[in-house]
């Protein structure tokens, strides 16, 4: 296997946009983009694109731009998704439910091979084709199925107690769900996803653009600042 480029970890966040955009550019019979072009679409400036597309050794043609193909590729390659990985998903209440019956995962190189839960309730319950086990299978799930990354829906209390399990049966990646931060050894990544946390951001902005929209006296920001010569 080549050794893959020292890349900045801003720089690993974006890559997946512009994977994301240079699929959406290739269904539209598009065989080229400009910098521009991608950068527009991926939500982020030109100049900020074509430095981390450097990273990866593509430069582009001047006039003519990126071949959509071949940068697709190269993200693709980097990213480590020619080949499909499977995920193991750990919580199948309301959230769960929701991943485990997502149909956009198999576009994106990834598998649901395995769904388990603690809940007896639960346990035999088939979703989107899988039936759901009791996550004390999850040893013998790992090995059947070559997980690589495991997936964590439980409620917080919970959480770290998978989280152990995952990693005991070999799982270095972990993708979390729960509102808590976990415990784990050196070597095994976690990527936090908490969805209050990422309302409450939204609330903050909403908070500051009503506190310049209204200032005291009813004025709006934009006729204090002309009031005062700003």
């Amino acid at each position: 296997m080549p050794a893959l480029p020292e890349l900045p970890e801003a720089t690993v966040a974006r890559l997946p946009e512009y994977l994301r955009a240079l699929h959406a550019i290739a269904e539209t019979g598009h065989e080229t983009v400009s910098s521009e072009g991608l950068a527009n679409a991926a939500g982020v400036n030109s100049a900020k694109l074509r430095k981390d597309l450097s990273h990866l050794g593509s430069y582009g043609t001047r006039g003519v731009g990126y071949d959509v193909a071949l940068l697709i590729e190269q993200i693709e390659s980097v990213l480590g998704l020619t080949q499909c990985r499977s995920v193991a998903l750990v919580g199948v209440g309301n959230l769960g439910h929701a991943l485990a019956g997502y149909d956009g995962f198999a576009s994106r190189g990834f598998r649901i091979a395995a769904l388990l839960d603690a809940d007896p309730s639960r346990v035999g319950e088939e979703i989107n084709g899988l039936v759901v086990r009791h996550v004390d299978e999850l040893p013998r799930v790992a090995v059947e199925e070559s997980i690589s990354i495991g997936v964590i829906a439980t409620p917080a209390p919970a959480a770290q107690a998978v989280a152990d399990q995952l990693v005991a049966v070999g799982v270095t990646s972990i993708l979390n769900f729960a509102p808590c931060v976990l415990s784990v050894p050196e070597g095994v990544d976690v990527r936090k996803v908490d969805l209050a946390i990422e309302l409450q951001i939204l609330s903050f902005h909403e908070h500051r653009k009503a506190s310049l929209t209204a200032l005291p006296g009813g004025l709006a920001a934009t006729d204090t600042q002309e009031a005062i010569g700003t």
